[in-house]
């Protein structure tokens, strides 16, 4: 018999209202949602890829557009294109790569066209030039970056992650247009700048972004005073609705006046004429219209074409408290319902079975893993955890895990979602990832897992830079993989993802190395820093008698006098579950 203490007895009184629960959704609905069981975004894993940095499977799509793409350092290349495309992922796909991570959603960044010039490098010093490989710098919303690929090769890859049960995640930024460049310029004719395309295409450490912005109100058919803000009006850069980040044109999203789409646009279509087709998204194309309404309409309906045309499952949004609310909320109800529009569409894919609502996340600058009930009612589900702590600390996890877990199950609409490293930020200890590893792929909420945290992946000689950040962005190590790493985090992905109950479950702390993870149907006992050969209480938990097995490891044992042990552990970590 489970000793009856007053921890037990909490414990149970919680498992059983949640088999109540259950048991009446039964009998209301006959049977449950598959997505019960097999999917939850509530402890997916999520793999964060920069695309042009991955994989590069198709080398003749390198250069396009007239970019440099090497200035002959790797300083000098820091922000440069890369190579890597949809190609390179595809063929990783097909490798089972991401599968045998245990990945769950494979976020890629933007994949839109982006400026085909560069922006200087940090900024007034502009060290290096800036080129938009990351997919933060759209130019047009309406068609893929040459140098990612075909629409039917990234066609090809979401098929592929979704007949592997994995969904898809992209970029969408409502606040800001990529910053004009040079060659942009020269290329759509928004403004003379005396050069030549050839002259606009290389970096030039002297020229003066901020000189070259100042004369927007000159320019002809870029965006105009009715799309973004002006330097003649009276606006509060300091408000984050009013700011222009980084120095990037603020697009007007509170603006309700109807506009035209910016001549820029229509003249780089008609010179494009039917030359990049293989580029165009089909379900973009009627959008191309003038139909006279508010900017944010237009870009709502580019960003949820991408939607409706591959069925994509969700969306990172980009600085979330610089655009008003209802216009976050309008992006979720469009892409929601493009996103059941290509369900319906497309019985023939696997995705099309699937029930989930169109997923949001996004960067609130500096969030924790509070719950903001503006943004759920906006249709966020979660906002990127800039505080999960990152030196795999063994000592204090399990209260961290806790926290999470409370917080997991406190607002059904919300949940967090957590990094060791991002985009803009490495911040985990790089030489203790194997314990990193364990304190963030067995937490409660989603755990975004940055390419190349599980392989070692080093900083690129960028760290030189005055703009340092670009060196988080190195390319892929796969000629250097660290192993043991990897098989870390292939080992604990495989059983995050087998075992629902260690990312969306309750939790119980049971001591400062040592606690419960339940649900209605599941139990596993999650210990770290075992000791080989000592015992492990589980009384309040499992009967006498009762064989668990270790997951890490595989062992098995049985229970004897409510304790259990095992005579080895690997990486300091022990999961224990009931044998089937």
């Amino acid at each position: 018999m489970i000793k009856r203490d007053k921890f037990a007895e909490n414990y149970l009184i919680m498992k059983n209202s949640y088999l109540l629960t259950i048991l009446l959704l039964l009998l209301s609905c006959k049977t449950l949602p598959a997505q019960m069981s097999e999917f939850d975004w509530k402890g997916a894993t999520i793999y964060f890829v920069i695309t042009d940095r991955f994989c590069n499977g198709d080398s003749t799509n390198d250069v396009n557009y007239g970019r440099i793409v090497d200035y002959g350092s790797e300083q000098l290349n820091a922000a440069t294109f890369h190579g890597g495309d949809f190609k390179g992922m595809l063929q990783k796909a097909k490798a089972n790569y991401f599968t045998d991570l245990g990945i769950d959603v494979l976020w890629m960044t933007d994949i839109y066209e982006q400026i085909h010039g560069w922006m200087s490098g940090s900024g007034p010093i502009n060290d290096f030039p800036h080129y938009g490989y990351h997919g933060y710098y759209p130019l047009d919303y309406t068609q893929i970056d040459q140098n990612y690929g075909t629409i039917e090769e990234f066609r090809e890859l979401v098929d592929t992650l979704h007949s592997q049960g994995i969904r898809v995640m992209l970029g969408a930024n409502l606040n800001d247009p990529g910053y004009p460049t040079l060659l942009d310029a020269v290329q759509t004719g928004f403004t003379n700048t005396g050069l030549t395309e050839e002259k606009a295409a290389r970096h030039n450490r002297n020229w003066s972004y901020d000189n070259f912005f100042a004369d927007r109100l000159n320019w002809d058919g870029w965006y105009n005073r009715e799309w973004i803000r002006m330097p003649d009006e009276n606006w509060d850069e300091s408000a984050p609705l009013e700011a222009t980040l980084f120095g990037m044109p603020d697009f007007k999203d509170e603006s309700n006046t109807p506009v035209s789409i910016p001549d820029f646009l229509h003249r780089k279509w008609e010179k494009e004429g039917t030359t990049n087709d293989a580029w165009v998204n089909p379900s973009a194309l009627k959008y191309r219209i003038d139909r006279k309404q508010s900017p944010m309409q237009y870009i709502i309906a580019w960003i949820s074409s991408w939607v409706e045309e591959f069925g994509i499952d969700g969306f990172r949004c980009d600085i979330v408290e610089n655009v008003h609310l209802y216009r976050w909320k309008e992006l979720n109800k469009a892409c929601d319902e493009a996103l059941s529009r290509w369900r319906i569409a497309h019985p023939e894919s696997p995705a099309s079975k699937w029930t989930d609502r169109f997923y949001m996340t996004g960067d609130y600058d500096n969030a924790s893993i509070d719950y903001k009930a503006d943004y759920a009612d906006a249709g966020f589900l979660s906002m990127v955890n800039f505080y999960f702590p990152k030196h795999g600390d063994l000592d204090n996890i399990v209260y961290t895990w806790q926290a999470y877990a409370d917080t997991l199950h406190a607002h059904p609409d919300w949940h967090p979602f957590s990094y060791l490293n991002n985009s803009y930020h490495r911040d985990a200890d790089m030489t203790n990832m194997i314990d990193c590893a364990t304190t963030f792929l067995l937490t409660p909420g989603a755990a975004q897992i940055f390419y190349g945290d599980e392989t070692g992946r080093e900083l690129s000689n960028a760290r030189f830079n005055v703009d340092s950040d670009q060196a988080f962005r190195s390319d892929m190590n796969w000629e250097d993989i660290n192993q043991n790493q990897l098989h870390h985090f292939q080992k604990l992905g495989k059983i995050r993802q087998a075992n629902p109950v260690i990312g969306t479950g309750h939790q119980l702390t049971i001591d400062v190395h040592t606690c419960a993870r339940y649900n209605e149907t599941d139990t596993i006992i999650i210990r770290v820093l075992p000791i080989a050969g000592k015992t492990i209480s589980v009384n309040n938990f499992f009967e006498d008698g009762i064989t668990l097995t270790e997951l890490y490891t595989g062992q098995t044992a049985k229970i004897v006098n409510g304790k259990i042990s095992f005579p080895k552990y690997e990486n300091k970590i022990a999961i224990l579950k009931k044998q089937k």
